[in-house]
């Protein structure tokens, strides 16, 4: 899997990044219970998902922000 820039999390409209938030997850968590279990082959997904997870809420904070900021 391929960790989403920063440019594509941004042209994202505010309720499609919460969604992706969800799926990512999901995912996660399905990730985690094959760990468990030993099929998971490559461990290195979680960690770039993570990551991903923690951009697109970092992004989604500063959106939010900005705009109760501009509001006042």
């Amino acid at each position: 899997m391929k960790a989403m820039k920063v440019e594509e999390i941004r042209k994202l409209a505010a309720e499609e990044i919460r969604t992706r938030i969800v799926d990512a997850r999901d995912e996660m968590m399905k990730l985690r219970f094959q760990q468990v279990t030993g099929q998971l082959t490559d461990s290195s997904h979680l960690k770039v998902l993570r990551r991903d997870i923690a951009r697109m809420v970092t992004i989604l904070r500063e959106t939010e922000r900005v705009a109760v900021e501009g509001a006042k």
